[in-house]
């Protein structure tokens, strides 16, 4: 055998394109009558989705330490599993509520009259939502209309009315919260080094290992399909990837720091009622979508024929009653051992030479 047969026969083999083994045909498709095939499959037209499957955990975005800023003891600890809003106690400090409240700058002192800056206007904005501010112009300044709404706030809460928001009396976050878990027990002394409980955003989100040759599939917008642990299956898109050093990552099915893959958080389409009830301990499918293609025509991987001659190309023996002919084609997509074909006349239906099974 030659050189460049071995060449050709390795080729076919590697690829599981079979090489014609004639002078092949340069005009486009070959015409008259040939050798039945040992064997025929074929034409359908369907859709080709070429994706990866991997175990994912289902877990709520946003991970996040809530610390006490002053030091005391758990007098009601914080409830795992609860949705706190606005205007809810987190949890309890030397028998006070530190209560949830909605911004983006942190608690960071003690509000009182003559205080100015961002955390007063948050603090005004939320004693107008709570319905303590009728009277309220709403600014960055604490004066007295403010320290009056203070106080009627705090004798809703059965409190002291002090007109002044001490430091760790409140927790400022974006939105509501879950309470993922309460990381310190009743009793416990706490604070600004100790985590009193971990909360997350309610928007359940699936996280799920990808091997690093995966890397394409991190990309935000990737469409993913996530079969739920009672069967349901949910779409979604990646809208990121988690640290392998952050903690959350070996809590939600991630690597943890030891890991060699990327851990990819999707969010699900269906927002915060998608994995309602389900078992947050038990494993989800997730399937990652690379590439797909609609309503093509496609053949067994097999059936295509790499041409010789000047022109080169593909080709697939088509067959109809006792002859075959050799038809030139474009090939496309492959998926699940499927490859997308097109030619002039090629129809779904159409039977094709393929190799004996």
């Amino acid at each position: 055998m030659s050189a460049a047969a071995v060449v050709t026969a390795i080729t076919a083999i590697t690829t599981g394109v079979l090489v014609l083994s004639g002078p092949g045909d340069d005009t486009g498709a070959a015409s008259g009558e040939g050798e039945l095939p040992p064997a025929t499959a074929t034409v359908t037209r369907t859709d080709l989705v070429k994706s990866e499957t991997v175990d994912g955990k289902i877990d709520f975005a946003g991970r996040r330490a809530v610390k006490s800023p002053v030091d005391g003891t758990v007098t009601v600890a914080a409830r795992e599993g609860a949705t706190v809003t606005r205007g809810q106690a987190l949890y309890e400090r030397d028998d006070k509520p530190v209560t949830l409240l909605y911004g983006p700058v942190p608690a960071f002192r003690e509000m009182r009259a003559g205080s100015r800056g961002s955390d007063v206007l948050q603090l005004e904005r939320n004693l107008v939502a709570l319905g303590y501010g009728a009277d309220l112009y709403v600014d960055p300044r604490f004066d007295r209309a403010t320290e009056a709404a203070v106080e009627r706030w705090q004798k809703s809460l059965n409190r002291t009315p002090t007109g002044r928001v001490g430091k760790g009396d409140v927790v400022f976050q974006p939105e509501q919260v879950k309470v993922v878990s309460a990381d310190a027990a009743l009793a416990d002394s706490v604070g600004p080094d100790q985590a009193v409980l971990t909360v997350a955003s309610t928007k359940p989100v699936v996280r799920a290992e990808l091997d690093q040759s995966d890397a394409s599939l991190t990309a935000r917008g990737t469409k993913v399909e996530v079969t739920l642990p009672s069967g349901r299956t949910e779409p979604g898109r990646v809208t990121g990837t988690v640290r392998p050093e952050d903690p959350a990552a070996s809590e939600g099915g991630g690597s943890g720091p030891a890991g060699d893959g990327i851990t990819v958080e999707v969010t699900l389409d269906g927002g915060r009622s998608a994995a309602s009830g389900e078992d947050t301990r038990a494993t989800a499918s997730v399937k990652f979508v690379s590439e797909s293609r609609e309503n093509v025509l496609t053949v067994p991987v097999e059936a295509v024929v790499a041409l010789r001659g000047e022109n080169g190309g593909y080709g697939l023996q088509t067959v109809r009653g006792r002859t075959s002919r050799m038809v030139r084609v474009r090939t496309g997509m492959t998926a699940d051992g499927r490859i997308e074909v097109s030619a002039p006349g090629l129809e779904e239906g159409t039977k094709v030479g393929v190799a004996a099974p």
